[in-house]
């Protein structure tokens, strides 16, 4: 499988999301997507993430961008993350890790002292004609929104 690359198209993909909607990145033509990895959900750094992308929803919708979050978390996990904290934006469910391998967020991970394999913070900008404009790799959560909003509203 390719991964993707920068000022490159992205593949096209379908997956499942919560509220019972598959996406399809070429139906989505148009808009700016976010999709930002996480490892789990209702994790400390994963709910912070979460609901900063959801106190910026309203701005993102404003610059023409939608959010997805992707996990390997199953659907009934997102759906109850995803209400609990009332997030406004689909979160998609990776169980294969396919969409993990076409972005190469598996990444060694140190988990209290353990190596081991997972999923590594990462936020991905596609600009409206489906080409990678933007990656965000190893993410520390604080101020993270902020900057992906501002790229996405340089672009276009």
């Amino acid at each position: 499988m390719a991964t993707v690359e920068l000022d490159k198209p992205v593949p096209d993909f379908a997956a499942q999301a919560t509220s019972q909607k598959d996406i399809v990145l070429s139906k989505l033509k148009g808009w700016k997507i976010v999709l930002y990895f996480y490892p789990k959900d209702s994790t400390p750094g994963c709910t912070t993430e979460g609901l900063d992308f959801r106190d910026y929803y309203d701005d993102f919708l404003k610059a023409k961008t939608l959010i997805f979050g992707i996990s390997k978390d199953i659907l009934k996990s997102h759906e109850q993350f995803k209400a609990q904290y009332q997030f406004p934006f689909e979160l998609i469910s990776d169980t294969d890790a396919y969409l993990c391998q076409m972005f190469d967020v598996i990444q060694p991970l140190n988990m209290y002292g353990k190596q081991i394999q997972g999923v590594e913070r990462s936020t991905f900008l596609i600009d409206s004609n489906g080409i990678l404009r933007k990656e965000w790799r190893k993410v520390r959560v604080n101020g993270h929104v902020e900057e992906v909003l501002e790229a996405a509203e340089a672009i276009d």
